[in-house]
């Protein structure tokens, strides 16, 4: 074997060579205190003698940072989640850093792989938005234990002192269903996804406390929970239509969902708003192309996207000024067009 060919020696080889453990050696070529000084005087000789080159390189990658920030969204395919990658990319590539993006698919257990492997790859900080399914925040816990700043969007937990960026989807809910209540509506749907993640039991504390604030008593068969996608839509429609008496309005948690609802509903003749007033939630783009035009919540997805980076690159660089909260609300408002307007 050539020199060139010879192979590198490791902490394991100066372990196997004095017949100690490679934590020994690792603290002694450290000069650890603990370690008794003879020992150190051995161990740092024998790795001389051997050829020892310490690996400055790997420790280099330890220490120093990535300039990567690791992303964990649920989906890919939603306009709000789009515009919260576009916020989070301008402000990140001004600081000089890369994404890693990675999606759950709504499954807890594939977001506890991508927060592994993002750790693995060693980001510097990461900025998640937990999926459906989520009830457990252990797969966060490596970076808290090693100090890497995490900041949440949108599907938070509440219960964490991590920091959030979120709307007031209470607000939201309440203000959408005060808005179906003016409209002279009285049986109002709520289509919406699990109660147990943050945005839509608060979407549902909002629509609830509206209709009891306009003494309205809550109907639970008005409460559908949907995944909120395509097929839910369809299925949304159908099941309104089978109630009985049929509900005059429905908020439906999401642009995408409502836009299917009132196309389907529309096929089978049901007139919008005469027959039924909608609201939609997120001012995606689908709610200008529907016919008539949806009325919907603006959830500004940029300005929570660059909010977080912002926060999340503060806390990397150890900048004081952007750890005064641990909750940024941003503002959210009720735009109002023609599917919940009812002809006076």
């Amino acid at each position: 074997m050539s020199m060139k060919e010879k192979k590198e020696i490791t902490i394991y080889d100066i372990a196997a060579k004095l017949d100690i453990s490679t934590a020994t050696v690792s603290r002694a070529l450290k000069d650890h205190p603990a370690i008794n000084k003879n020992t150190r005087k051995k161990i740092q000789e024998t790795a001389k003698e051997l050829g020892y080159r310490h690996n400055s390189f790997a420790s280099s990658l330890r220490k120093q940072k990535s300039h990567t920030i690791g992303i964990i969204v649920h989906e890919l395919n939603s306009n709000f989640i789009t515009s919260v990658l576009a916020g989070i990319e301008k402000v990140s590539t001004e600081a000089g850093y890369d994404l890693i993006i990675a999606h759950s698919s709504e499954s807890s257990k594939k977001e506890s792989a991508n927060a592994s492997n993002l750790f693995h790859k060693r980001v510097d900080g990461l900025i998640a938005s937990l999926s459906f399914d989520t009830d457990s925040m252990d797969h966060f816990q490596p970076y808290i234990n090693r100090g890497i700043p995490l900041v949440f969007f949108d599907r938070v937990d509440e219960k964490s002192d991590n920091p959030k960026v979120i709307i007031d989807n209470y607000k939201c809910g309440y203000e959408a269903t005060q808005h179906l209540i003016e409209q002279g509506c009285k049986r109002i749907a709520i289509v919406t996804a699990s109660l147990t993640r943050n945005v839509y039991a608060q979407r549902f504390g909002g629509y609830k406390d509206a209709l009891f604030d306009h003494d309205i008593k809550y109907n639970e068969k008005y409460l559908l929970i949907k995944d909120l996608s395509e097929q839910s839509g369809v299925e949304a429609a159908l099941e309104i239509m089978r109630l009985k008496p049929m509900p005059d309005a429905a908020f439906i948690t999401n642009d995408f969902s409502a836009a299917v609802c009132m196309q389907t509903l529309k096929e089978y003749g049901v007139r919008i708003p005469e027959d039924i007033a909608i609201v939609g939630f997120n001012n995606d783009v689908i709610s200008k192309i529907v016919e008539p035009q949806l009325t919907t919540i603006n959830y500004p997805g940029i300005d929570i996207g660059e909010i977080a980076a912002r926060n999340l690159i503060g806390l990397i660089n150890n900048d004081a000024s952007v750890q005064q909260t641990n909750t940024v609300i941003v503002k959210s408002e009720l735009i109002i067009r023609k599917s919940s307007v009812k002809k006076n």
